[in-house]
């Protein structure tokens, strides 16, 4: 009898470890999540409150923006989402957030779509995403400025997939 508690007992052990070990493995699978902070200096300032589209897409600041969205999705994104906005599976693709606004034909519906897209994105990074409380992204507000979540929209706009 001691000997098949002794053994239960090693199992339960075994067991709690393995249960332990993957709990752990999953809390870090989304990585080192501290934000890095983002020099924006360069770029035209927003003000505080928030714009409902991004303001970079176009125009005169598009280059500087590019360039520091991207850096930026490197040391804040790419850790979840992936180098270069391709999901390794386990957060979105962003290169397929905005796909289905892609093929529209009618040009208003697509402006509308990718008007959505914008509110989708910009909710979704200022506030994170959490599910029976786990957190899925964390919040970026207070964390990024504007001017630096409105350029990182710009580089994942650059890392589109084609719709043919």
């Amino acid at each position: 009898m001691q000997v098949k508690l002794a053994l239960a007992a090693k199992r339960l052990g075994l067991i709690s470890i393995a249960a332990l070990s993957l709990a752990t493995g999953l809390v870090y699978a989304h990585g080192d999540v501290v934000p890095q902070s983002v020099d924006t200096s360069s770029l035209p300032q927003l003000g505080t409150k928030w714009l409902d589209a991004n303001p970079y897409s176009k125009g005169d600041a598009h280059a500087e923006a590019l360039r520091i969205g991207t850096s930026a999705y490197n040391q804040n994104c790419a850790r979840c989402h992936g180098l270069e906005a391709i999901s390794g599976g386990m957060s979105p693709d962003l290169r397929k957030i905005d796909g289905d606004c892609m093929g529209m034909a009618d040009e208003s519906a697509k402006m509308a779509c990718f008007k959505e897209i914008d509110d989708y994105f910009l909710a979704t990074v200022r506030r994170g995403r959490v599910r029976d409380g786990r957190v899925y992204m964390p919040h970026f507000e207070g964390i990024l400025t504007q001017e630096a979540i409105w350029s990182i929209r710009t580089y994942i706009e650059t890392r589109r997939e084609k719709v043919d």
